[in-house]
């Protein structure tokens, strides 16, 4: 009896925290298929805002911008990233410490700080394509998120891969491509990811970074003080989905590729 009440109680709390998390999304999507232009009044079941989404030139220039953007520094900052988290995880303890601390603050730096300090970086040298501003910010502050990603990965492996494929003839380079940076893969897809969405989803240094140039976060915010219109519930619903399909077709990918290594381990064990 106990036991089944601490199940319950267990799963009614999950199922609270999932509540509380997803609600909003689902009442957005939900709010994407009228045209009410608020979500106190529902006007019936309607696919204008998408219509009106796909006929508004501005938002897929966002879009275009904010993608583009967003790929580009994610990838960027995905190499950087990774070999930056080897460097540093080869280093010794008390060192590498210290750096792990100096990489966290960009993360626990308030985005107001980083967003002035750009744009008072790129005012200072004359730098004034919004577009390249946006672009260098985006990989600077997504940098801590990939390495963050990786290291974890990194502790889980094993430095005797590395030097049995020395041992066996690779060169440092070669057994790094061939051997440590498959092992962690999934920590490298982990910060893209991470960094892609943080770029996609970034507002505040995007504003003071970027001059002239609107991304997704920019173009909401300059309608939002009219109302929000209803294709833009139509554009946040498309985004989400797009989103939650990537996540889970590369948790599938990690759960697939898990079992096979798995599978042949048991039969390399077998024999």
């Amino acid at each position: 009896m106990v036991k089944r009440l601490a199940n319950f109680l267990k799963h009614s709390y999950l199922g609270l925290v999932l509540l509380f998390m997803y609600a909003p999304i689902a009442i957005l999507i939900l709010f994407s298929f009228t045209d009410s232009r608020t979500m106190s009044k529902w006007q019936g079941w309607s696919l204008g805002a998408y219509e009106k989404l796909f006929a508004d030139g501005a938002v897929w220039v966002a879009v275009k911008n904010s993608v583009s953007i967003a790929l580009i520094s994610a990838t960027v900052a995905t190499i950087i990233g990774t070999f930056a988290a080897i460097g540093i995880y080869s280093m010794k303890k008390r060192r590498r410490m210290v750096i792990e601390n100096i990489t966290q603050l960009p993360m626990v730096n308030p985005d107001l700080v980083t967003g002035i300090s750009f744009m008072l970086l790129f005012t200072a040298i004359g730098f004034t394509s919004g577009y390249l501003r946006m672009l260098i910010a985006h990989i600077t502050f997504n940098l801590p998120y990939v390495i963050f990603s990786v290291m974890p990965r990194l502790r889980q492996s094993s430095n005797r891969l590395y030097e049995a494929a020395l041992d066996l003839g690779c060169t440092p380079m070669k057994a790094l491509t061939k051997v440590v940076i498959p092992d962690i893969m999934p920590g490298i897809i982990s910060g893209f990811i991470l960094a892609f969405t943080l770029s996609i989803d970034d507002f505040v240094i995007s504003w003071f970074a970027a001059e002239g140039v609107q991304n997704i976060s920019i173009y909401v915010y300059s309608i939002a003080r009219r109302g929000i219109p209803s294709h833009i519930n139509a554009l946040s619903a498309l985004m989400f989905v797009v989103v939650a399909a990537l996540l889970v077709i590369v948790n599938l990918r990690s759960i697939k590729q898990e079992r096979e290594a798995e599978a042949q381990a048991n039969k390399l064990r077998s024999k």
